[in-house]
């Protein structure tokens, strides 16, 4: 990974749910906790250290890094490596990945359609995307349970009225 590079799921703050859980397995519950919580993005070194990337290079060196980790992954038998492969995921497999993915990809579902996945829906319609986006990332508090539900309606009746003044014409 470049040294540079963002990596994190910023939807965590809201409208989504990473659907691989693979954080957990990779960094621990604390630092996986850490980012799913405040939907916070790190470096590519510091996605190096904890593991979520094999190393951080800078930008410019990055396709020959990444060149030489194939070549040097090539020279081993294909036999070997397809038994490797196999091994480290029936380790995964065996740790429950597969049965956490499948509830991670409804509680993304969920997080897309709930109280608060619904008002950012409606805000990023009635404000524009970049404006959810925006609310979503700088750390403000999202709309919850009731308060979400009002403000959903408020937007709903706001988009139902351009809507309406759209298709008249004067």
């Amino acid at each position: 990974m470049a040294d540079d590079a963002k990596i994190g799921y910023m939807p965590t703050r809201v409208w989504g749910c990473p659907t691989t859980a693979m954080w957990t397995y990779r960094i621990g519950a604390t630092r996986a906790k850490q980012l799913m919580f405040t939907g916070d993005t790190i470096d590519g070194t510091q996605a190096a250290e904890w593991g979520l990337a094999n190393m951080a290079v800078p930008a410019a060196e990055l396709d020959s890094a990444t060149d030489a980790l194939a070549n040097r992954i090539a020279g081993v038998p294909k036999s070997h490596l397809m038994m490797h492969k196999l091994v480290v995921n029936q380790v995964w497999l065996s740790m429950g990945l597969e049965q956490t993915q499948m509830l991670a990809t409804v509680f993304d579902g969920i997080t897309r359609h709930n109280p608060e996945g619904m008002w950012f829906r409606r805000q990023a319609q009635a404000e524009g995307f970049k404006n959810a986006i925006d609310w979503r990332d700088s750390g403000r508090s999202i709309p919850e349970g009731d308060e979400a539900r009002a403000l959903v309606a408020q937007l709903e009746k706001q988009l139902a009225e351009a809507w309406v003044l759209g298709c008249v014409k004067l």
